[in-house]
């Protein structure tokens, strides 16, 4: 209701200034009807701009003051290459009426624009290799991403995005107490990476309400700050690649870094557990693989050693495959 009272109150005012300042020497009720139909094609494109939720006030001052100003710059121009007087008057007013409301309206709803992330977009080509790394939250509450960033194998700059932040609060305040345990892990992740000098991590204020989906929001983002998504989340990863987004996957990193073993190598595992099938054990590595060795069912809470049979490499990583001899005992 108070946007709507604004609006009516803006178009009254232009088409007051037309009727008491006619312009191009019209007839009063001419002029005013003019004004009014500008007022209303000005209202039009209002509303189109008011599709994004007001977030920041200090977005609003500073396109206020900038409508201010740009309004009289161009009422000072209009005023010195026009000889009438009303007409000159007439266009000053309505500058200074309605550049101050545009640059309050732009600087409320695209306060992004503000945001040093989008600056930086406009002079990327001034600032070579620096680049920029959108996290999403599966990476955050996964927590390793603060292990590579203390170790400086992660370069360039951070981005959390605010509607990531929301969603990570969202689950740190869930009534299930593992969610609740995620969440805040992921808050303290972010906490972590502020303070660390080894790289520059900032929260982006850019958001598309027009999509609902967090993750086509963090596809549009990296591609409006053509940088890349730093995510474990597989269909995430897939879907950003056939956009042409470029995907750091960390579960993909820590594949790759884990040791070869080629069948026939003999390593020494830890038998923690009985396997699905009959006389089987399970182990672990160090970095997590699991080891599945015939045979073995019977040496649980040993270490054994075990002849690799197969690797088979899945969606989730490596499982390796082997046999105890009871001759290597």
């Amino acid at each position: 209701m108070g946007i709507i009272i604004f609006r009516l109150l803006i178009i009254a005012a232009i088409t007051a200034a037309g009727y008491f300042l006619p312009f191009f020497n019209l007839p009063r009720p001419a002029s005013a009807g003019i004004a009014f139909a500008l007022a209303a094609i000005i209202m039009y494109l209002e509303t189109r701009i008011r599709r994004t939720q007001f977030k920041v006030i200090w977005g609003s001052t500073i396109g206020t003051f900038a409508g201010v100003f740009l309004g009289w710059v161009l009422g000072i121009i209009y005023k010195n290459i026009t000889a009438d007087s009303r007409t000159s008057l007439f266009i000053q007013v309505f500058f200074l009426i309605i550049m101050p409301y545009i640059g309050f309206l732009v600087g409320t709803q695209k306060s992004e624009w503000l945001d040093p992330a989008y600056l930086f977009r406009l002079f990327k080509e001034k600032s070579a290799g620096r680049s920029y790394k959108i996290l999403d939250t599966s990476v955050i509450i996964d927590g390793r991403i603060t292990d590579l960033c203390d170790t400086g194998f992660i370069e360039g700059t951070l981005v959390i995005p605010q509607f990531i932040l929301k969603e990570l609060q969202l689950v740190a305040d869930s009534p299930d107490g593992l969610k609740r345990q995620r969440g805040r892990r992921g808050l303290d992740v972010l906490n972590h990476l502020q303070k660390s000098s080894q790289i520059s991590a900032i929260i982006s204020e850019m958001d598309f309400p027009d999509i609902r989906e967090v993750d086509s929001k963090l596809i549009e983002l990296a591609k409006q700050l053509d940088g890349k998504l730093v995510t474990n989340d597989v269909n995430l990863n897939k879907v950003a690649r056939l956009h042409g987004i470029a995907v750091l996957n960390i579960n993909e990193l820590a594949n790759a870094l884990r040791p070869v073993v080629l069948p026939g190598e003999t390593m020494r595992v830890f038998i923690l557990k009985e396997g699905k099938e009959k006389d089987q054990g399970v182990g672990y590595l160090d970095d997590g693989t699991m080891v599945v060795v015939d045979n073995s069912r019977r040496m649980i809470g040993q270490n054994i050693d075990v002849t690799v049979t197969s690797v088979l490499q899945t969606t989730v990583g490596k499982m390796i495959f082997g046999r105890y001899n009871e001759d290597s005992r």
